[in-house]
C-alpha cells in the first residue's frame, strides 16, 4: 500500500485526487492546498483524508510515501525538492520544471535517492496514442515524414506562463514518445494580445532523419480543436481527440515518385486506399496513469514518463521560448 499526498487542489487537483482515490494499492491521505474553499469541498466529497494549508505537513509526513504536485510550474522545482529529500516519490504536473537545470538536479536527486519521479504526461496513457506508438512500432506506416498538431481553444488564459508552456507540453510529450528521435533544431513564432504572454504560437521541430513536426497553440481560439496528423511513408493516420468515436483514423494514402530517365521528367503516383478505424481502449487516461504510477513505486520500476522524459519536453519549451522571442530564429538543440 503506497500512502499518498497531494499539494494542490485548484484545477487539476480534483482530478488527481479523485483518480488516486479510486486506486486498490494506494490511499490518499492528505491533501493540501492555501485555499479553504478548496479545502471545504476535498472533506465534502471524501472520507478520512486530512487537509492542510501548509505542504510542510505533506513531505515531513511520516506516513506519505509519495507526493503528486499540482501547483504552477514556477513551484514545482522547490516543493519536488523538498519531497525528494524527505525519501518520498514524486508525481508533478505538467510541465516539469521552469528551466532545463531545475529537470536535470530533481533527476539527479531522485536517482541518487532511488524514489520514482514521474512527469504527468497524461495523453501518453490514452487509448488512442498507445494505438498510434502501436502501429508506428509495426511499421504500419513506414518511415514518418511529419507530425503535425492543433490545439486550440478560447482560454484559459495563465496568468504565469504562455500558451507554449500550457498547451505544447501535450504534444510535445506526445510527438516525443511516439518518433524517439532527438530532435537537432526549434523554430517558434508567436504574439501575445491579452495579458502580455504570448497566446498564439507555433512550432516547428526538425529531425535528423527528415522528419518535420509542427505544432499550433492559441488561446484565443473561436472553437475547440484537438486533431493531430501523422504522415508516414507508407500510411498516414489523423486523430481528434474531440471525436466521439473513430477518434483515430489510418489511411492507406501516399506518393511514390519516380524519374523517366528518357526526358528526365518526374512522375508522381497518387496512392488511395482504403480507410480504417483502430478500435481503442476506453480506459480513463489519468487512471491509468496514476496506477502505472503505484505500480513503478511497487515493483521498482523507470517510468516511461519519467524525469528524463520531463527534461526533453521543458528543453524543447525553452528552446522554442528562446526562438520565439527572438520572431522565430532557429535555436539548435
Amino acid at each position: 500500500m503506497v500512502n499518498i499526498g497531494v499539494i494542490g487542489y485548484g484545477y487539476w487537483g480534483p482530478n488527481i485526487v479523485r483518480n488516486f482515490y479510486g486506486l486498490t494499492d494506494c490511499k490518499i491521505v492528505a491533501v493540501c492546498d492555501k485555499s479553504p474553499e478548496a479545502l471545504q469541498h476535498v472533506l465534502a466529497s471524501y472520507a478520512g483524508i486530512e487537509c492542510t494549508r501548509d505542504a510542510r505537513d505533506i513531505f515531513l509526513s511520516k506516513t506519505i510515501d509519495a507526493v503528486a504536485i499540482v501547483t504552477p510550474v514556477s513551484t514545482h522545482y522547490e516543493l519536488a525538492c523538498k519531497c525528494l529529500d524527505n525519501g518520498k516519490h514524486v508525481f508533478v504536473e505538467k510541465p516539469f520544471t521552469a528551466t532545463v537545470a531545475q529537470a536535470e538536479e530533481l533527476i539527479e536527486r531522485a536517482s541518487r535517492k532511488k524514489l520514482t519521479l514521474m512527469v504527468d504526461h497524461t495523453f501518453l496513457f490514452t487509448g488512442a496514442v498507445q494505438k498510434m506508438k502501436e502501429l508506428i512500432e509495426q511499421k504500419m506506416l513506414g518511415t514518418l515524414h511529419y507530425y503535425d498538431s492543433v490545439r486550440v481553444n478560447l482560454g484559459l488564459f495563465q496568468h504565469d506562463i504562455n500558451v507554449l508552456w500550457d498547451l505544447a507540453p501535450h504534444d510535445l510529450s506526445i510527438m516525443d514518445y511516439l518518433i524517439q528521435t532527438p530532435p537537432e533544431a526549434v523554430v517558434a513564432t508567436g504574439a501575445s494580445h491579452v495579458n502580455g504572454l504570448e497566446d498564439v504560437a507555433y512550432i516547428t521541430i526538425y529531425f535528423p532523419n527528415n522528419t518535420i513536426a509542427h505544432i499550433h497553440v492559441n488561446w484565443l481560439s473561436p472553437v475547440k480543436v484537438r486533431t493531430t496528423l501523422i504522415g508516414g511513408e507508407h500510411k498516414m493516420l489523423v486523430w481528434n481527440d474531440l471525436a466521439a468515436d473513430e477518434q483515430v483514423k489510418v489511411y492507406d494514402k501516399g506518393v511514390s515518385i519516380t524519374t523517366k530517365q528518357d526526358v528526365y521528367e518526374l512522375l508522381v503516383s497518387y496512392r488511395s486506399g482504403d480507410m480504417w478505424a483502430p478500435k481503442l481502449e476506453q480506459t480513463e487516461a489519468l487512471r491509468v496513469e496514476a496506477k502505472y504510477f503505484i505500480d513503478c513505486i511497487l515493483h521498482n520500476e523507470r517510468p516511461v514518463n519519467d524525469g528524463e522524459a520531463g527534461r526533453r519536453i521543458v528543453q524543447l519549451l525553452a528552446a522554442a521560448d528562446r526562438s520565439l522571442k527572438k520572431r522565430g530564429r532557429i535555436v539548435q538543440l
